[in-house]
Protein backbone atom coordinates (compact mmCIF):
# COMPACT_ATOMS: atom_id res chain seq x y z
CA UNK A 1 0.00 0.00 0.00
CA UNK A 2 1.14 3.59 -0.89
CA UNK A 3 1.10 5.16 2.48
CA UNK A 4 2.67 2.01 3.99
CA UNK A 5 6.07 3.04 2.29
CA UNK A 6 8.96 4.97 4.37
CA UNK A 7 9.59 8.93 3.43
CA UNK A 8 12.97 8.50 2.08
CA UNK A 9 11.12 5.96 -0.84
CA UNK A 10 8.20 8.00 -1.09
CA UNK A 11 10.83 10.86 -1.44
CA UNK A 12 12.43 8.71 -4.09
CA UNK A 13 9.54 7.68 -6.21
CA UNK A 14 8.42 11.61 -6.43
CA UNK A 15 11.90 13.00 -7.56
CA UNK A 16 11.66 9.84 -10.07
CA UNK A 17 8.18 10.93 -11.79
CA UNK A 18 6.58 8.03 -10.49
CA UNK A 19 4.72 9.23 -7.68
CA UNK A 20 2.93 12.83 -8.02
CA UNK A 21 2.49 14.76 -4.92
CA UNK A 22 -1.27 14.89 -5.28
CA UNK A 23 -1.84 11.15 -5.48
CA UNK A 24 0.22 10.94 -2.26
CA UNK A 25 -1.92 13.84 -0.36
CA UNK A 26 -4.90 12.19 -1.71
CA UNK A 27 -4.24 9.01 -0.32
CA UNK A 28 -3.15 10.40 3.67
CA UNK A 29 -5.88 12.23 3.60
CA UNK A 30 -8.24 8.99 3.10
CA UNK A 31 -6.18 7.06 5.43
CA UNK A 32 -6.51 10.12 7.93
CA UNK A 33 -10.58 9.63 7.35
CA UNK A 34 -10.38 6.15 7.34
CA UNK A 35 -8.40 5.83 10.78
CA UNK A 36 -8.23 8.90 13.01
CA UNK A 37 -11.93 8.59 14.08
CA UNK A 38 -10.61 5.26 15.98
CA UNK A 39 -7.58 7.47 18.07
CA UNK A 40 -7.59 11.12 16.99
CA UNK A 41 -4.41 11.73 16.24
CA UNK A 42 -4.74 14.16 14.08
CA UNK A 43 -6.45 17.51 15.17
CA UNK A 44 -6.50 20.70 12.85
CA UNK A 45 -6.17 20.04 9.23
CA UNK A 46 -5.84 22.04 6.08
CA UNK A 47 -6.63 19.79 3.29
CA UNK A 48 -7.12 22.86 0.72
CA UNK A 49 -4.02 24.37 1.24
CA UNK A 50 -2.01 20.91 1.09
CA UNK A 51 -3.90 20.05 -1.68
CA UNK A 52 -2.64 23.47 -3.63
CA UNK A 53 0.97 22.71 -2.42
CA UNK A 54 0.48 19.26 -3.76
CA UNK A 55 -0.24 20.34 -7.22
CA UNK A 56 2.53 22.99 -6.87
CA UNK A 57 4.74 20.75 -5.95
CA UNK A 58 3.64 18.32 -8.97
CA UNK A 59 4.11 21.06 -11.38
CA UNK A 60 8.09 21.94 -10.07
CA UNK A 61 8.84 18.05 -10.50
CA UNK A 62 7.43 18.33 -14.07
CA UNK A 63 9.19 21.47 -14.68
CA UNK A 64 12.77 19.94 -13.77
CA UNK A 65 13.06 22.34 -10.48
CA UNK A 66 15.65 21.65 -7.33
CA UNK A 67 13.20 19.56 -4.95
CA UNK A 68 14.09 19.80 -1.46
CA UNK A 69 14.69 16.53 0.51
CA UNK A 70 11.33 16.72 1.57
CA UNK A 71 9.90 17.80 -1.15
CA UNK A 72 6.05 16.29 -1.69
CA UNK A 73 5.90 14.47 1.64
CA UNK A 74 2.69 14.80 3.93
CA UNK A 75 3.61 16.28 7.27
CA UNK A 76 1.93 16.49 10.79
CA UNK A 77 2.95 19.08 12.82
CA UNK A 78 3.11 18.63 16.54
CA UNK A 79 0.63 21.14 18.36
CA UNK A 80 2.72 22.65 20.10
CA UNK A 81 4.60 24.29 17.38
CA UNK A 82 2.98 27.66 15.76
CA UNK A 83 1.93 26.89 12.56
CA UNK A 84 0.71 30.12 10.10
CA UNK A 85 -2.75 29.90 9.60
CA UNK A 86 -3.62 27.14 11.20
CA UNK A 87 -5.47 26.25 14.60
CA UNK A 88 -2.56 25.58 17.31
CA UNK A 89 -4.01 25.57 20.52
CA UNK A 90 -0.98 23.49 22.64
CA UNK A 91 -4.32 21.65 24.01
CA UNK A 92 -5.03 24.52 26.36
CA UNK A 93 -8.70 26.65 26.39
CA UNK A 94 -6.93 29.84 26.09
CA UNK A 95 -5.48 29.59 23.02
CA UNK A 96 -8.61 27.63 21.59
CA UNK A 97 -9.04 29.88 18.78
CA UNK A 98 -5.12 30.62 18.12
CA UNK A 99 -4.05 31.19 14.38
CA UNK A 100 -0.28 31.98 13.88
CA UNK A 101 -0.02 34.78 11.46
CA UNK A 102 3.59 32.71 11.51
CA UNK A 103 5.60 29.47 11.13
CA UNK A 104 7.54 28.63 13.86
CA UNK A 105 11.80 28.30 12.74
CA UNK A 106 11.05 24.21 12.82
CA UNK A 107 7.62 24.02 10.56
CA UNK A 108 9.55 27.15 8.37
CA UNK A 109 12.66 24.84 7.61
CA UNK A 110 10.16 21.93 7.23
CA UNK A 111 8.22 23.86 4.29
CA UNK A 112 11.33 25.23 2.89
CA UNK A 113 12.27 21.60 2.06
CA UNK A 114 9.42 20.87 0.41
CA UNK A 115 7.03 19.49 3.00
CA UNK A 116 3.22 20.37 3.14
CA UNK A 117 1.67 20.53 6.11
CA UNK A 118 -1.63 18.57 6.74
CA UNK A 119 -2.37 19.19 9.83
CA UNK A 120 -1.61 19.23 13.32
CA UNK A 121 -1.07 16.52 16.01
CA UNK A 122 -2.32 15.97 19.32
CA UNK A 123 -0.89 16.37 22.29
CA UNK A 124 -1.26 16.63 26.27
CA UNK A 125 -2.31 20.16 27.64
CA UNK A 126 0.75 22.89 27.17
CA UNK A 127 2.79 19.46 26.50
CA UNK A 128 2.51 18.57 30.39
CA UNK A 129 2.66 14.62 31.08
CA UNK A 130 2.57 11.35 28.96
CA UNK A 131 -0.53 10.77 28.10
CA UNK A 132 -1.97 13.08 25.03
CA UNK A 133 -5.27 14.42 26.96
CA UNK A 134 -6.32 17.85 26.90
CA UNK A 135 -9.50 19.45 26.79
CA UNK A 136 -9.59 21.43 23.42
CA UNK A 137 -9.52 18.10 21.01
CA UNK A 138 -10.19 14.80 23.92
CA UNK A 139 -7.31 12.10 23.93
CA UNK A 140 -5.31 10.02 21.57
CA UNK A 141 -5.68 6.27 21.64
CA UNK A 142 -3.11 3.71 21.15
CA UNK A 143 -3.14 2.49 17.53
CA UNK A 144 -2.71 -1.04 18.93
CA UNK A 145 -5.43 -0.75 21.23
CA UNK A 146 -7.59 2.71 21.35
CA UNK A 147 -8.69 2.01 24.62
CA UNK A 148 -4.95 2.93 26.10
CA UNK A 149 -2.71 5.89 25.95
CA UNK A 150 0.00 6.54 23.27
CA UNK A 151 2.35 8.27 25.47
CA UNK A 152 3.20 12.20 25.62
CA UNK A 153 3.75 14.92 24.53
CA UNK A 154 4.17 13.93 20.98
CA UNK A 155 1.35 11.32 21.33
CA UNK A 156 -0.73 12.33 17.80
CA UNK A 157 2.70 12.58 15.72
CA UNK A 158 3.72 8.74 16.91
CA UNK A 159 0.19 7.44 16.91
CA UNK A 160 0.08 9.06 13.27
CA UNK A 161 3.16 7.89 12.17
CA UNK A 162 2.24 3.70 13.13
CA UNK A 163 -1.34 4.04 11.11
CA UNK A 164 0.31 5.37 7.88
CA UNK A 165 -2.01 8.15 8.18
CA UNK A 166 1.21 10.50 7.64
CA UNK A 167 4.75 9.74 6.22
CA UNK A 168 6.35 12.58 8.58
CA UNK A 169 5.98 13.83 11.77
CA UNK A 170 7.28 16.06 14.75
CA UNK A 171 7.96 16.32 17.84
CA UNK A 172 9.79 17.79 20.79
CA UNK A 173 11.31 16.63 23.95
CA UNK A 174 11.59 17.41 27.81
CA UNK A 175 11.33 14.44 30.08
CA UNK A 176 10.51 11.78 27.03
CA UNK A 177 8.45 14.09 25.03
CA UNK A 178 9.83 11.83 21.49
CA UNK A 179 10.87 8.38 22.88
CA UNK A 180 7.91 7.51 25.24
CA UNK A 181 5.32 7.98 22.62
CA UNK A 182 7.48 6.34 19.76
CA UNK A 183 7.84 3.13 22.52
CA UNK A 184 3.85 3.20 23.14
CA UNK A 185 3.23 2.97 19.41
CA UNK A 186 5.84 1.32 18.00
CA UNK A 187 7.87 3.66 16.36
CA UNK A 188 11.12 5.40 16.35
CA UNK A 189 11.59 8.92 17.79
CA UNK A 190 14.84 10.80 18.42
CA UNK A 191 16.37 13.18 20.96
CA UNK A 192 19.26 15.03 19.33
CA UNK A 193 21.60 16.68 21.37
CA UNK A 194 20.82 20.21 22.44
CA UNK A 195 21.39 22.84 19.86
CA UNK A 196 21.17 20.45 16.93
CA UNK A 197 18.02 21.21 15.93
CA UNK A 198 16.91 24.54 17.60
CA UNK A 199 14.13 25.16 19.38
CA UNK A 200 13.31 28.81 19.08
CA UNK A 201 10.17 28.67 21.15
CA UNK A 202 12.18 27.94 24.27
CA UNK A 203 11.34 30.72 27.13
CA UNK A 204 14.80 29.49 28.43
CA UNK A 205 17.40 29.74 25.53
CA UNK A 206 20.21 28.89 27.40
CA UNK A 207 18.90 25.37 28.76
CA UNK A 208 19.56 22.22 27.44
CA UNK A 209 16.52 20.24 28.64
CA UNK A 210 14.04 20.72 26.13
CA UNK A 211 14.82 20.03 22.28
CA UNK A 212 13.06 19.19 18.85
CA UNK A 213 13.00 16.49 16.73
CA UNK A 214 12.35 13.84 14.49
CA UNK A 215 10.07 10.76 14.24
CA UNK A 216 9.81 8.14 11.97
CA UNK A 217 8.40 4.68 11.32
CA UNK A 218 12.28 3.71 11.36
CA UNK A 219 15.86 5.38 11.63
CA UNK A 220 16.36 6.55 7.96
CA UNK A 221 13.71 8.40 7.87
CA UNK A 222 14.32 10.35 11.26
CA UNK A 223 17.78 10.67 9.66
CA UNK A 224 15.78 12.44 6.54
CA UNK A 225 13.76 14.68 8.69
CA UNK A 226 16.96 15.35 10.87
CA UNK A 227 18.78 16.79 7.89
CA UNK A 228 16.10 19.02 6.75
CA UNK A 229 15.84 20.91 10.38
CA UNK A 230 19.57 20.91 11.60
CA UNK A 231 21.92 23.61 12.02
CA UNK A 232 21.94 27.21 14.04
CA UNK A 233 19.42 29.86 14.36
CA UNK A 234 19.85 32.86 16.44
CA UNK A 235 16.65 32.06 17.94
CA UNK A 236 18.52 29.38 20.31
CA UNK A 237 21.52 29.92 21.66
CA UNK A 238 22.39 26.58 21.65
CA UNK A 239 22.50 25.88 18.32
CA UNK A 240 25.98 26.01 16.64
CA UNK A 241 27.46 24.83 12.95
CA UNK A 242 26.57 22.03 11.15
CA UNK A 243 26.95 19.85 8.34
CA UNK A 244 22.86 19.46 8.00
CA UNK A 245 23.06 16.65 4.79
CA UNK A 246 25.89 14.39 7.47
CA UNK A 247 22.77 12.90 9.00
CA UNK A 248 21.73 11.58 5.53
CA UNK A 249 23.90 8.68 5.39
CA UNK A 250 24.80 6.20 7.74
CA UNK A 251 28.18 5.54 7.53
CA UNK A 252 29.08 1.39 8.12
CA UNK A 253 29.19 0.12 11.38
CA UNK A 254 29.76 -3.70 12.78
CA UNK A 255 27.81 -4.54 15.82
CA UNK A 256 29.99 -7.08 16.90
CA UNK A 257 32.86 -4.51 17.91
CA UNK A 258 30.53 -2.49 19.67
CA UNK A 259 30.63 -2.52 23.82
CA UNK A 260 26.97 -2.19 24.72
CA UNK A 261 25.71 -1.01 28.56
CA UNK A 262 22.58 -2.08 29.75
CA UNK A 263 20.34 -1.28 32.70
CA UNK A 264 16.39 -1.74 33.72
CA UNK A 265 16.48 1.34 35.93
CA UNK A 266 19.55 3.63 35.97
CA UNK A 267 19.40 2.65 39.74
CA UNK A 268 17.55 5.22 40.43
CA UNK A 269 13.72 4.57 38.70
CA UNK A 270 10.87 2.47 39.38
CA UNK A 271 9.90 -0.07 36.72
CA UNK A 272 7.10 -2.27 36.51
CA UNK A 273 8.23 -6.22 36.91
CA UNK A 274 6.33 -6.51 33.27
CA UNK A 275 9.22 -4.31 31.85
CA UNK A 276 12.04 -5.76 33.38
CA UNK A 277 11.18 -9.32 32.16
CA UNK A 278 10.99 -7.85 28.97
CA UNK A 279 14.15 -5.84 29.08
CA UNK A 280 16.11 -9.20 30.23
CA UNK A 281 14.50 -10.57 27.24
CA UNK A 282 15.49 -8.54 25.22
CA UNK A 283 19.67 -8.55 26.05
CA UNK A 284 19.31 -12.23 26.17
CA UNK A 285 18.27 -12.08 22.64
CA UNK A 286 20.45 -9.63 21.28
CA UNK A 287 23.63 -10.59 23.97
CA UNK A 288 25.28 -12.12 20.38
CA UNK A 289 25.03 -9.04 18.66
CA UNK A 290 28.19 -6.91 20.55
CA UNK A 291 31.65 -7.73 21.89
CA UNK A 292 30.05 -6.85 25.24
CA UNK A 293 27.04 -6.59 27.16
CA UNK A 294 27.48 -5.91 30.41
CA UNK A 295 24.43 -4.99 32.89
CA UNK A 296 26.26 -1.57 34.72
CA UNK A 297 25.30 0.10 37.64
CA UNK A 298 24.88 4.01 37.64
CA UNK A 299 25.19 6.54 40.45
CA UNK A 300 23.51 9.84 39.09
CA UNK A 301 22.84 11.70 42.80
CA UNK A 302 19.71 13.20 43.18
CA UNK A 303 18.43 13.17 39.92
CA UNK A 304 14.55 13.59 40.87
CA UNK A 305 14.51 16.80 43.28
CA UNK A 306 16.83 18.19 39.36
CA UNK A 307 14.73 17.69 37.34
CA UNK A 308 11.90 18.92 38.99
CA UNK A 309 13.65 22.33 39.92
CA UNK A 310 14.60 22.53 36.17
CA UNK A 311 11.16 20.95 34.87
CA UNK A 312 9.62 23.73 36.83
CA UNK A 313 11.66 26.62 36.37
CA UNK A 314 10.92 26.42 32.39
CA UNK A 315 7.34 26.25 33.30
CA UNK A 316 7.65 29.55 35.21
CA UNK A 317 9.45 30.91 32.42
CA UNK A 318 6.90 30.44 29.91
CA UNK A 319 3.47 30.00 31.48
CA UNK A 320 3.74 32.97 33.77
CA UNK A 321 1.30 35.64 31.85
CA UNK A 322 -1.13 32.78 31.58
CA UNK A 323 -1.22 31.92 34.52
CA UNK A 324 -1.44 35.71 36.41
CA UNK A 325 -3.74 36.31 33.54
CA UNK A 326 -6.26 33.49 34.53
CA UNK A 327 -4.89 30.48 36.10
CA UNK A 328 -8.20 28.43 36.33
CA UNK A 329 -7.35 28.60 32.36
CA UNK A 330 -4.40 25.90 33.09
CA UNK A 331 -4.89 22.09 33.49
CA UNK A 332 -3.82 20.39 36.27
CA UNK A 333 -0.45 19.20 35.08
CA UNK A 334 1.10 23.32 33.59
CA UNK A 335 -1.04 24.47 36.79
CA UNK A 336 0.62 21.82 39.30
CA UNK A 337 4.51 22.47 37.30
CA UNK A 338 3.70 26.31 37.85
CA UNK A 339 2.73 26.66 41.09
CA UNK A 340 5.45 23.96 42.36
CA UNK A 341 8.43 26.77 40.38
CA UNK A 342 6.78 29.39 42.20
CA UNK A 343 7.64 28.08 45.70
CA UNK A 344 11.23 27.70 44.74
CA UNK A 345 14.25 30.11 45.58
CA UNK A 346 17.08 31.19 43.79
CA UNK A 347 19.39 28.45 45.78
CA UNK A 348 16.85 26.15 44.46
CA UNK A 349 17.51 27.01 40.70
CA UNK A 350 21.56 27.33 41.69
CA UNK A 351 21.54 24.19 43.90
CA UNK A 352 20.10 21.97 40.53
CA UNK A 353 22.08 24.01 37.92
CA UNK A 354 25.22 22.56 39.85
CA UNK A 355 23.73 19.26 40.66
CA UNK A 356 23.23 18.71 36.50
CA UNK A 357 26.88 19.30 35.88
CA UNK A 358 27.49 16.88 38.20
CA UNK A 359 24.84 14.28 36.58
CA UNK A 360 26.54 14.85 33.33
CA UNK A 361 29.64 14.67 34.31
CA UNK A 362 28.87 10.99 35.99
CA UNK A 363 26.45 9.70 33.52
CA UNK A 364 30.00 10.05 30.89
CA UNK A 365 32.03 7.71 33.16
CA UNK A 366 30.06 4.80 31.63
CA UNK A 367 31.19 5.89 28.36
CA UNK A 368 34.87 5.89 29.10
CA UNK A 369 33.91 1.95 28.52
CA UNK A 370 31.20 1.41 26.53
CA UNK A 371 29.84 2.84 23.22
CA UNK A 372 25.94 2.84 24.11
CA UNK A 373 23.72 2.62 27.07
CA UNK A 374 20.07 0.19 26.67
CA UNK A 375 17.73 0.84 29.00
CA UNK A 376 13.60 0.75 28.51
CA UNK A 377 11.90 3.72 27.49
CA UNK A 378 9.24 3.53 30.10
CA UNK A 379 8.26 1.98 33.34
CA UNK A 380 4.50 0.99 32.57
CA UNK A 381 3.13 -0.94 29.46
CA UNK A 382 0.50 1.48 28.16
CA UNK A 383 -2.32 1.83 30.88
CA UNK A 384 -5.82 3.77 29.64
CA UNK A 385 -5.91 6.82 28.56
CA UNK A 386 -8.85 7.51 30.86
CA UNK A 387 -5.76 7.84 33.69
CA UNK A 388 -4.09 11.02 33.35
CA UNK A 389 -0.45 9.12 34.35
CA UNK A 390 1.05 6.19 36.33
CA UNK A 391 0.43 7.14 39.64
CA UNK A 392 2.01 3.56 40.72
CA UNK A 393 4.79 1.75 39.49
CA UNK A 394 5.35 -1.72 40.98
CA UNK A 395 3.45 -0.80 44.08
CA UNK A 396 5.12 2.57 44.55
CA UNK A 397 3.05 5.88 44.60
CA UNK A 398 4.85 8.10 42.46
CA UNK A 399 5.51 11.65 43.87
CA UNK A 400 3.70 13.70 40.76
CA UNK A 401 2.29 12.77 37.49
CA UNK A 402 5.70 13.00 35.58
CA UNK A 403 7.60 10.57 38.07
CA UNK A 404 6.79 7.96 36.24
CA UNK A 405 8.91 9.17 33.07
CA UNK A 406 12.26 9.03 35.10
CA UNK A 407 13.55 6.22 32.71
CA UNK A 408 13.92 9.47 30.15
CA UNK A 409 14.41 12.81 31.99
CA UNK A 410 17.48 11.19 33.80
CA UNK A 411 19.33 10.69 30.29
CA UNK A 412 17.44 14.57 29.38
CA UNK A 413 19.70 15.67 32.18
CA UNK A 414 22.98 13.81 30.48
CA UNK A 415 22.18 16.05 27.30
CA UNK A 416 23.43 12.93 25.71
CA UNK A 417 21.62 12.31 22.35
CA UNK A 418 19.06 9.30 22.88
CA UNK A 419 16.94 7.21 20.20
CA UNK A 420 13.78 5.11 21.11
CA UNK A 421 13.52 1.71 18.32
CA UNK A 422 10.47 -0.37 18.48
CA UNK A 423 11.60 -3.74 20.14
CA UNK A 424 8.80 -6.22 19.55
CA UNK A 425 5.97 -6.66 21.95
CA UNK A 426 5.64 -7.28 25.57
CA UNK A 427 3.70 -9.60 27.84
CA UNK A 428 0.89 -7.60 26.61
CA UNK A 429 1.14 -7.49 23.08
CA UNK A 430 1.78 -4.29 23.30
CA UNK A 431 5.05 -2.27 21.44
CA UNK A 432 8.37 -2.47 23.87
CA UNK A 433 10.32 0.87 23.21
CA UNK A 434 13.99 -0.03 23.66
CA UNK A 435 15.58 3.36 24.53
CA UNK A 436 19.33 3.97 22.78
CA UNK A 437 21.75 6.34 24.78
CA UNK A 438 25.12 7.23 22.60
CA UNK A 439 27.96 9.07 23.68
CA UNK A 440 28.33 12.62 24.56
CA UNK A 441 27.53 14.79 21.32
CA UNK A 442 27.58 11.68 18.85
CA UNK A 443 24.68 12.10 17.37
CA UNK A 444 26.03 10.14 13.91
CA UNK A 445 27.31 7.60 15.66
CA UNK A 446 24.14 6.94 17.71
CA UNK A 447 22.28 7.36 14.56
CA UNK A 448 24.71 4.33 12.99
CA UNK A 449 24.05 2.47 15.87
CA UNK A 450 20.65 2.66 15.57
CA UNK A 451 19.80 2.02 12.09
CA UNK A 452 22.48 -1.22 12.56
CA UNK A 453 20.15 -2.56 15.19
CA UNK A 454 16.93 -1.80 13.50
CA UNK A 455 18.63 -4.29 10.79
CA UNK A 456 19.41 -6.61 12.91
CA UNK A 457 16.36 -6.50 14.92
CA UNK A 458 14.23 -7.16 11.57
CA UNK A 459 15.46 -10.56 11.56
CA UNK A 460 14.14 -12.06 14.84
CA UNK A 461 10.20 -12.25 15.09
CA UNK A 462 11.48 -10.98 19.08
CA UNK A 463 12.52 -8.29 18.13
CA UNK A 464 11.47 -6.75 15.15
CA UNK A 465 8.96 -3.70 14.59
CA UNK A 466 5.08 -4.59 15.50
CA UNK A 467 2.82 -3.08 13.42
CA UNK A 468 -0.73 -2.62 14.01
CA UNK A 469 -3.59 -4.54 12.89
CA UNK A 470 -6.06 -2.10 10.86
CA UNK A 471 -8.57 -4.75 10.79
CA UNK A 472 -8.82 -5.03 14.60
CA UNK A 473 -9.38 -1.57 15.46
CA UNK A 474 -12.51 -0.50 17.25
CA UNK A 475 -13.65 2.70 18.98
CA UNK A 476 -12.12 3.30 22.13
CA UNK A 477 -14.87 3.14 25.26
CA UNK A 478 -15.58 6.24 26.29
CA UNK A 479 -14.71 8.02 22.95
CA UNK A 480 -11.51 9.62 22.67
CA UNK A 481 -12.60 13.47 22.35
CA UNK A 482 -15.02 12.60 25.38
CA UNK A 483 -13.03 15.51 27.60
CA UNK A 484 -13.46 17.96 24.82
CA UNK A 485 -14.47 20.89 26.58
CA UNK A 486 -16.48 22.95 23.36
CA UNK A 487 -14.86 22.84 19.56
CA UNK A 488 -12.73 25.58 18.65
CA UNK A 489 -14.47 27.92 16.65
CA UNK A 490 -11.67 29.68 14.71
CA UNK A 491 -13.36 29.79 10.65
CA UNK A 492 -9.73 29.56 9.02
CA UNK A 493 -9.25 26.11 10.57
CA UNK A 494 -10.47 22.58 9.47
CA UNK A 495 -11.33 20.43 11.52
CA UNK A 496 -11.91 16.31 11.01
CA UNK A 497 -15.86 16.00 10.91
CA UNK A 498 -15.32 12.95 13.67
CA UNK A 499 -13.57 15.34 16.14
CA UNK A 500 -16.24 18.22 15.44
CA UNK A 501 -19.22 15.93 16.34
CA UNK A 502 -17.67 14.40 19.17
CA UNK A 503 -17.01 17.60 20.50
CA UNK A 504 -19.97 19.16 21.10
CA UNK A 505 -21.38 16.25 23.11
Amino acid sequence: MLVEQSAIELRRLIGARQLSPVELLEACIARIEQLNPFVNAVTATCYARARAEARAAEQAVLRGEPLGLLHGLPLGVKDLEPTQGLLSTSGTPSLRDHVPAQDVELVRRLRAAGAIVVGKTNVPEMGAGANSRNPVWGATGNPFDPNLNAGGSSGGSAAALALDMLPVCTGSDTGGSLRIPAAKCGVVGLRPSPGVVPSVRKPLGWSPISVVGPMGRDVTDCRLQLAATAGPHPGDPLSHPLDPLAFLHAAPLDLSRLRVAWTEDFDACDVDPLVRSTMRERMAAMRGLFAACDEVRFELGEVHRCFDVLRAEAFVAGMRATYERDPDSLGPNPRANYEMGVRMSLRDAAWAQTEQTRIIQRFQRVFASYDLVLSPTTPVSPFPWTQLYAAEVDGKPQENYYRWLALTYVVTLATNPAITLPCGVDARGMPFGLQVVGPFRGDLRLLDAAQALEQAFAADPRLRRPRPDIARLRMAEPAVTSIVTAPPRDPHASVPTEVAAASVV
